[in-house]
């Protein structure tokens, strides 16, 4: 089918937003792959010990690839709103000048990572048995920091000028491409942990080329020399929308290191029970996750056209739906939750049952919570739709601060239980916070018109 853009300013803004978030859904769920397939293959294939040196790198891989994915992500908010006025000359410079700052910002990370991971995987306390696996792995990964940038800039264009479809097929592709690598590097070849990580930068690779191949279709890169010219007060807009998200995610990142630095302390078996429920993460919100950059590419638009009143409508729409899907999902996790947990552990592995009960008492509070995460995602991303992207930085300060509170103090009080909620607390404290920003601006565009 020929892939199109889409203009999200005329037409039923629930059938708009469900058409265009149930592609990225599904690429979602492919994209999510990438982890879950890691952590079964590793965790059935080498070990529990090698499935807990995946999860302690995992905060620290969210936080280097929440810089880059936070920078396109803010990038997109304006490629939108030039998309939405169309204005096709102020679009492709913004897209020059995105690909120009987005690869500095990644040049920057890798190099702040990279040049300081040895002193982060002492700061997390990682038990000496995971530390090798766990340097190993994040080293890889680090290093393809430059295959995220590469598919979340294209991407973040494509979803821009509404088109949720590319990023579904490269998701597809590329989840498939990483199944196949990852049987064949670590079942295979036996590379254990080094071989998963490859498998998934070479796929982040894939993904990215698709896209860009796409962009091409539409005639984004034929940018004359002139839009690549380095132009201040465009990067500046930029960095200025997409510097708070990115700085949104490290600072979310950093709260769950302090819970990572909690759990280590915990010994290697919680360490793996949490990985196995943290890989399942990215699964169970990417309707969450989906249903928010269909709303975030929705009000960017209008935004751009001008249809205050028809923000309002379509953000109200995205919240009623997620809050649907999040009570489903909850409750597949409630009911199911063990059953799935216990494709990441063999049966027959050293500890198997300890850390499968550590794992779904975990997974059974995200799950009875979920609500709050789903509308934590639709007010963030429709306040990024507006251009504000400093309110859902100030939201992820009060994950920061909900989360390490919670991480420190209730397993004081209530034992090593206490740590299951530190993920909620942070979501409940971020979520009050852009609820009553998004209303309140809602009111100052005339959104009740």
């Amino acid at each position: 089918m020929k892939q199109k853009t889409r203009d999200m300013t005329q037409g039923k803004p629930a059938g708009i937003i469900v058409s265009f978030a149930l592609p990225l859904m599904l690429g979602n769920v492919f994209q999510q792959m990438y982890t879950v397939m890691d952590s079964v293959i590793v965790g059935r294939g080498v070990g529990v010990e090698a499935l807990a040196a995946l999860g302690t790198s995992d905060w620290i891989s969210f936080t280097a690839m929440g810089g880059i994915t936070g920078v396109a992500q803010g990038f997109s908010v304006l490629i939108a709103q030039y998309f939405g006025a169309k204005d096709e000359k102020g679009m492709k410079k913004a897209i020059a000048m995105s690909v120009w700052t987005g690869a500095g910002m990644t040049l920057l990370l890798m190099a702040l990572f990279l040049g300081n991971l040895t002193r982060l995987l002492q700061l997390l306390r990682v038990p000496n048995n995971i530390w090798e696996d766990a340097y190993h792995y994040l080293f890889i990964l680090l290093v393809g920091l430059v295959a995220t940038a590469f598919y979340n800039i294209s991407s973040g264009i494509l979803r821009a000028m509404g088109d949720s479809q590319t990023p579904l097929r490269a998701m597809v592709i590329a989840s498939v491409t990483n199944i196949v690598l990852d049987l064949w590097f670590v079942m295979g070849f036996h590379w254990g942990v080094e071989g998963a990580a490859i498998a998934t930068v070479t796929a982040q690779f894939c993904s990215g080329g698709i896209c860009t191949w796409q962009l091409g279709r539409y005639g984004v890169w034929k940018i004359e020399r002139k839009d690549w010219k380095w132009d201040w007060e465009l990067v500046k807009r930029l960095l200025g929308l997409g510097l708070p998200v990115a700085f949104q995610n490290v600072i979310i990142g950093f709260g769950g290191i302090v819970i990572q630095y909690v759990i280590n302390g915990f010994g290697f078996l919680y360490v793996a029970g949490f990985t196995a429920t943290n890989k399942l993460y990215g699964l169970f919100e990417l309707a969450a996750v989906s249903f928010g950059y269909a709303t975030s590419s929705f009000v960017g638009q209008n935004l751009g056209a001008k249809k205050y009143g028809r923000i309002k409508e379509g953000v109200t729409t995205s919240a009623k739906i997620s809050v649907v899907i999040a009570i489903i999902v909850g409750g597949i996790l409630l009911i199911f939750g063990r059953s799935i947990l216990q494709i990441f552990i063999a049966k027959d592995a050293a500890h198997a049952g300890e850390v499968l009960n550590i794992a779904y008492e975990y997974l059974a509070v995200m799950g009875a919570t979920l609500v709050i995460l789903y509308l934590l995602h639709i007010y963030r991303s429709a306040l990024q739709g507006m251009g504000d992207t400093v309110i859902p930085m100030f939201s992820g300060i009060a994950e920061l601060i909900m989360r390490i509170t919670i991480a420190l103090t209730l397993p004081l009080l209530i034992g090593k239980q206490g740590i299951y909620y530190a993920e909620t607390g942070a979501w409940l404290g971020a979520a009050i916070l852009l609820v009553a920003a998004y209303y309140w601006r809602i009111r100052r565009l005339g959104g009740d018109a």
